[in-house]
């Protein structure tokens, strides 16, 4: 399975990312150990949620779409 998955920062909570993995645990731990230096200052991240995928392709195509323009407008209201 692969994941489109969201996060939002405890530290400032107005800062949010949009990411993929296979693994939503693990990369959660990563943000959180400051391993993505796009991440590793507003750290502790919080997982708000996450959309699986059975295929690579559209699981990349939604990532690139939630971090558009008309993505994150439908982020704000449908995820946040």
């Amino acid at each position: 399975m692969y994941f489109v998955y969201c996060l939002t920062s405890d530290a400032e909570p107005a800062r949010r990312y949009v990411g993929f993995t296979e693994n939503v645990d693990e990369r959660l731990i990563a943000h959180n150990n400051g391993c993505n230096p796009s991440t590793a200052r507003f750290r502790p991240w919080r997982l708000k949620g996450y959309v699986a995928f059975d295929s690579k392709g559209p699981a990349l195509d939604f990532e690139a779409y939630l971090k558009s323009g008309s993505g994150h407008a439908f982020a704000r209201k449908r995820l946040w």
